[in-house]
Order: C-alpha cells, then sequence, then structure tokens
C-alpha cells in the first residue's frame, strides 16, 4: 500500500467515526426514553417537517442512490467482497459510516492488484480544497449538532 493510499484510507476511517458518534449521538437522543408510539414512523415523519429539512432529506438519499450504484459497479468490477452488507449496513447504521469503510476496502483492493487502480497525485489547490471543504463540513456539523 502507498503512501497516498494509507493517508487515504485514514481520512476514510477518520470519516466513519466521526460519522458513527455524530449520527448515533442524535439517533440515540431521538430514539430515548421521551419517543412515545411508533419512533421509526415518528423519525420518517420528521424528515418532512418543513422545506429544510426535505431539502436534506431528499438531497441525502439522491446521493445515497449515487453512491450505491458506484459501490455496487466498483465492488464487481474490483472483487470487493460483501457489497450488499455495506448497502444494509448503511440504511440500518448511517451511509456516512458505511460508504467511507466500503472506500477503504476498495483502497485495500486496489492496493493487492495495482493496475487495477493506477497512480493518482493531488495538487497542492486539491489539499487545501479537501481542507476547506472538511473545515466547512465539521463546522456545519458543530452548529447543527450544538
Amino acid at each position: 500500500m502507498t503512501q497516498q493510499q494509507r493517508w487515504l484510507t485514514g481520512f476514510y476511517a477518520l470519516i466513519a467515526v466521526v460519522a458513527l458518534v455524530a449520527t448515533w449521538s442524535q439517533n440515540l437522543a431521538y430514539f430515548g426514553p421521551d419517543q412515545t408510539g411508533d419512533a421509526g414512523l415518528a423519525f420518517l415523519n420528521a424528515t418532512r417537517v418543513n422545506p429544510a429539512s426535505r431539502s436534506i432529506t431528499v438531497d441525502l438519499l439522491l446521493l445515497l442512490l449515487a453512491a450505491v450504484a458506484f459501490m455496487f459497479i466498483e465492488a464487481r468490477r474490483l472483487g470487493v467482497r460483501f457489497v450488499w452488507l455495506y448497502i444494509v449496513l448503511g440504511f440500518m447504521v448511517a451511509i456516512s459510516v458505511t460508504f467511507p469503510l466500503f472506500m477503504i476496502a476498495r483502497e485495500l483492493r486496489i492496493a493487492k492488484t495495482p493496475e487495477l487502480g493506477g497512480a493518482w497525485t493531488l495538487k497542492a489547490v486539491d489539499v487545501a480544497g479537501i481542507l476547506v471543504v472538511t473545515a466547512a463540513i465539521a463546522g456545519f456539523s458543530w452548529f447543527v449538532l450544538s
């Protein structure tokens, strides 16, 4: 595995861990002792509360659809096993957790068979862009969760 692949898999792992904590801290709070009745249906209805919640819900669902298509294609192309498990757990846990885990499995598979991947390098502007987007997402996530 190249140094770039190690950094990338570490980045994906960090995203998966942060996503697990961030999503499930909220899920557990939502489904806590104050929840009465059908909590699953109440959760789904909460995604429809206002135009902002509907917008972000549809946005994430369509992103999920693109991610699922990508995961199936890459799993078949590279021989990544258990693609259905990533998909099912994406619905049960959070796609923001399982998609980075799939990407780690993908990088590990590419590392075993380099001719499947191909070399790549990021330019300084790419790294800067990723850092800016990461900071923006972290900041907005903090705002949403606090």
